[in-house]
């Protein structure tokens, strides 16, 4: 049961629910009660998206329609690329696919983005990615869907030994929202790093999933998420590292924090480590609570209003999952992002 598998076929008996185990916090069954008509296509030039013009080109599916459904990048080849995920319709629905193949030793920085410019559309959005021997590949993912919005975004990664795969999302949530990538992990001197942010107000809902499974030894994955929750908005993280019999030597360290800063506020966290391998060093932490008060004290002691204390803390906190970002210039979009939020809820 998908949400994609809803929308093509308009079945909401289709879509999970709060009884399936990996949804129970982000129910979509329970809020769709019907579907609305599909979404029709528009031809209107798209506004700059949250990564401006940084990269080499751009691949734009709007309402769920594109003109290229696969990329690939060959052996040898460095390239950045912009992938936006655009909702322009109001009330409506759709879905897209789309695989990139990275080649042997090739380089991808991937900028994508979730840009909802209607209210009430409801989308889902899938990525396969491969990653050959020792490719490369860094995926940065923006999420800015639109008021009343219902959006799940799934991304399977299929890595060969030697690949390294890096990826951060920031979002701010929506209606109902999910973010889940699937990874698999060959070891092999693979190397991941699985980062993510949440900044969300009103009543706003962001669901982070991750699932990394390692299949053989000598495989690495660190993982940050951290997550900012007000007015009675609500954060899901879940977060599984599966390391499989015979995958020795694996390397696997999860770690999230969140701060709640209203009574009124949800976080809904599930780290999650199952291992059948013997020599492994694996670890996992989960933390949520409000802002240290000391400091916070500290700071309005030395004539700083309060709102500008909190955000600066705030920003702080954040600011160790923004600086992981490799690419300079997607780092600098993350963090003008970051802070346009903090400004918001300010």
């Amino acid at each position: 049961m998908t949400l994609a598998a809803a929308i093509r076929s308009g079945d909401v008996t289709l879509l999970p629910g709060k009884r399936d185990e990996d949804w129970r916090w982000t129910d979509l069954r329970g809020l769709l009660r019907t579907l609305p008509a599909p979404s029709e296509a528009e031809a209107a030039p798209l506004d700059p998206g949250p990564f401006g013009d940084l990269g080499d080109e751009e691949i734009a599916v709007v309402n769920g329609r594109v003109d290229v459904a696969s990329l690939t990048i060959a052996a040898g080849q460095r390239r950045t690329v912009r992938l936006r995920f655009v909702s322009t319709c109001s009330d409506c629905r759709h879905e897209a696919r789309l695989s990139i193949n990275v080649h042997a030793g090739a380089e991808l920085t991937l900028l994508e983005s979730h840009e909802g410019q209607a209210h009430g559309y409801v989308t889902a959005a899938s990525l396969d990615l491969r990653v050959e021997d020792h490719g490369k590949v860094e995926r940065i993912v923006i999420a800015e869907d639109g008021d009343g919005a219902v959006n799940v975004a799934c991304a399977a990664v299929v890595l060969a030994p030697g690949a390294r795969y890096a990826q951060t999302t920031l979002t701010d949530g929506a209606k109902r929202q999910r973010l889940e990538t699937r990874l698999d992990h060959p070891g092999g001197g693979a190397q991941v790093r699985l980062d993510g942010i949440y900044i969300l107000a009103g009543q706003r809902h962001a669901d982070l999933t991750t699932v990394v499974e390692h299949e053989c030894p000598d495989g690495t994955t660190t993982q940050l998420t951290k997550g900012v929750v007000d007015g009675q908005a609500r954060g899901v993280f879940q977060g599984r590292i599966v390391v499989a019999e015979g995958a020795d030597r694996t390397d696997a360290r999860m770690g999230h924090h969140a701060l709640i800063l209203s009574e009124r506020a949800e976080v809904d966290a599930k780290p999650e480590l199952e291992i059948y391998a013997d020599d492994v060093a694996c670890a996992h932490g989960n933390t949520v609570g409000a802002l240290d008060l000391e400091a916070l004290f500290y700071a309005r002691q030395r004539g700083m209003p309060e709102p500008i204390a909190r955000a600066l803390l705030t920003e702080a906190f954040l600011g160790e999952v923004v600086d992981r970002i490799g690419h300079e210039d997607a780092r600098e979009a993350a963090r003008a992002w970051v802070a346009r939020r903090l400004e918001a809820r300010a």
